[in-house]
């Protein structure tokens, strides 16, 4: 998807993604006094797969021109409605329902539509160029403003080279990647020039008179949640009852359908929900799983893909992911991410989606988006025992330690000494965090340029500022930041562009948002309970899963066996990595301090972190990509 204001692009900017829409291609120009304007697509067919759901796509009057990335989950019930008011359709497709949702309620349509989505408007007799994205960010739109006009994007690699963007770095938005990992928590990306609208904004470009374009952008979806107090019992069936809505329209769809299997809680329900649905039990179509397996006990996770198999009765596909291909693959998959990414997972990932692709699966339900609207990650364990101890539940504070140590293997002293951070005064828990930090990585990022740069804040801080959310003090606060700034919106860029860089939809059935809005408000009850995570789901599964599946308590996902890997067969080729990122970027990091920090995680010294996978990532971005600094 492509659209520019106040200049001619070369059409070749859809091809470039030529991936994310390989069944069909629309490409049309119009004027306006704000200069040219042009809108492109490249079409991956899912519903309606015929020649009538081709875009750009115009109403009968040609006022309204639309192209859309995404799916519109509920365009079934939102066309009866439109037809009772006496709209005619001439496709099946979603992507007229959404451009007749947007000419009968204009903005107000966006409240209704329960999917992923980004799309632009153009509206031709009022010279006026709308953009949305949904409500949690699932389907990208970057956007350019420069001197010389507007363009938006589904990636970030259309708008570069066009005039006015300089090619380099973002400074600050690396310095956040490589100290914590984090990206897409502001609307900067790692490019300067090139942001990108987050999710649940829109905005608009009036192009009604000559001079310079003036972008307006809004929040059309609040970054809120309710509150409510309900029992376990009635919790556990709503959420049921909700996911498997949830799943029911994720499952519609002109072409097959299947689901990434990693054996975790999140990607099993979903499965066993669509086998369900599918009617595998009563002979109907087999669902076709596709799971990332490895020889290393620490992250194999295949006896509990095994057990959902079976209880699922899927059709399943196994990949076995080698360290020999982790390098060979990174430059490609550096491309099709637009930058720089966290962790040899995402090569995992890449290789599932690759499988599916092979198999001839085109859509993908997923497990994205549990963890961050139910306090899946064992860091909210801190958040969730300083509540404990302010409550004076030290009973329950107790049970939890013992709990964690019994589930997780977390050490009573550790839990003890890492309880004592969250509850100091927030400025005082902050300095002690980058004091840490800064004694245990060899102040490796002290150099003058990413000191110019740097924030006081850090970047989860940042995150929620940038949004307007509450400082993360509990459960229910770190849930919206996870949800609305952080963790998710990162997660979901790096699934978009592996999936789309198969030619495969990636569906993300827990974040239909009335699941969201439901989790969200249940605040700090039913997530985390006693050494359990994600209860509500736990509970909500129950008959669903396999047992073994329910109660497991470790957490992996597509991990990889990176220490492993990174200490032995890869060791040379991550020093050789580190090497070249210091030569690409002279000057901004500490040179000195890298080495020493390689040499004391790949010699056991200290815990092997992705640290070391940034660096070496963010040389293979800057060598494959051009971006210089």
């Amino acid at each position: 998807m492509f659209a520019s204001i106040g200049f001619e692009p070369d059409p070749a900017r859809i091809d470039i993604v030529a991936h994310r829409g390989p069944d069909g291609r629309g490409w049309q120009t119009y004027e306006s006094p704000g200069g040219p304007v042009a809108l492109g697509h490249r079409r991956l067919a899912i519903i309606d797969v015929s020649d009538a759901g081709l875009q750009p796509m115009s109403d009968a009057s040609g006022r309204y021109h639309l192209v859309f990335n995404g799916e519109i989950y509920n365009y079934l019930e939102l066309r009866e409605e439109m037809r009772a008011k006496g709209e005619v359709f001439v496709s099946d497709s979603d992507s007229e329902v959404l451009l007749r949702a947007y000419m009968l309620w204009g903005e107000a349509a966006l409240t209704r539509l329960r999917g992923m989505f980004a799309f632009l408007i153009w509206d031709r007799r009022d010279k006026r160029l709308f953009a949305a994205r949904d409500r949690y960010g699932i389907k990208p739109l970057y956007l350019v403003t420069t001197p010389r006009g507007a363009a938006f994007a589904s990636e970030i690699k259309q708008l570069l080279g066009l005039p006015g963007l300089s090619g380099r770095m973002n400074v600050a938005r690396v310095h956040d990647f490589l100290a914590s990992g984090m990206a897409d928590h502001t609307a900067e990306t790692m490019f300067e020039g090139v942001i990108q609208l987050r999710g649940g904004e829109c905005a608009s470009l009036d192009a009604a008179r000559p001079g310079p374009l003036e972008l307006s952008t809004r929040r059309w979806y609040p970054t809120e949640a309710g509150e409510i107090s309900i029992s376990e019992a009635e919790a556990a069936e709503r959420f049921r009852e909700l996911l498997s809505d949830s799943v029911r329209l994720h499952l519609r769809s002109d072409v097959p359908v299947g689901s990434c299997l990693s054996g975790g809680l999140d990607s099993s329900a979903i499965v066993c929900l669509m086998s369900g649905q599918m009617g595998s039990n009563a002979g109907g179509s087999q669902v076709n799983t596709v799971s990332a397996c490895y020889a290393e006990k620490s992250v194999d996770e295949k006896p509990f893909m095994d057990a959902v198999v079976a209880h699922a009765h899927t059709q399943p596909h196994f990949v076995f992911p080698k360290a020999e291909d982790v390098f060979q693959r990174a430059s490609d998959i550096t491309w099709h991410q637009d930058e720089p990414f966290g962790s040899t997972s995402i090569f995992a990932q890449w290789c599932v989606f690759e499988e599916a692709r092979r198999v001839g699966v085109k859509v993908m339900l997923d497990g994205q988006g549990a963890d961050e609207q139910l306090a899946g990650y064992h860091g909210g364990f801190s958040y969730y025992m300083a509540a404990l101890t302010r409550q004076r539940r030290f009973g329950q504070l107790l049970r939890t330690i013992v709990e964690r140590n019994r589930y997780h293997g977390t050490s009573i002293y550790q839990q003890i000494r890492n309880h004592l951070v969250p509850l100091l005064p927030q400025g005082l828990a902050g300095a002690l965090r980058r004091q840490h930090r800064a004694l245990t990585q060899h102040d490796w990022l002290g150099t003058d340029i990413l000191r110019e740069h740097g924030n006081p804040r850090t970047a989860l801080e940042l995150a929620g500022d940038e949004l307007g959310l509450p400082p993360v003090a509990d459960l229910r606060s770190l849930c919206l930041t996870m949800t609305y700034a952080s963790n998710l919106p990162m997660l979901l860029h790096w699934e978009d562009r592996n999936s789309m860089a198969h030619s495969i939809e990636a569906r993300v059935p827990f974040l239909d948002h009335p699941l969201v809005e439901f989790s969200l408000a249940l605040g700090n009850d039913h997530k985390i309970v006693g050494g359990d995570t994600k209860r509500v789901l736990r509970r909500g599964m129950a008959g669903v899963l396999p047992e073994s599946v329910r109660e497991r308590r470790d957490k992996l996902g597509f991990a990889t066996p990176e220490e492993i890997w990174f200490r032995g067969p890869l060791r040379g080729q991550v020093e050789d990595g580190i090497e070249k990122t210091l030569a690409r970027y002279p000057g901004l990091l500490n040179a000195a301090g890298v080495r020493r920090l390689a040499r004391s995680m790949l010699d056991g010294e200290r815990g092997l972190d992705f640290t070391l996978w940034r660096i070496v990532n963010l040389g293979l971005w800057g060598e494959r990509v051009g971006v210089g600094l």
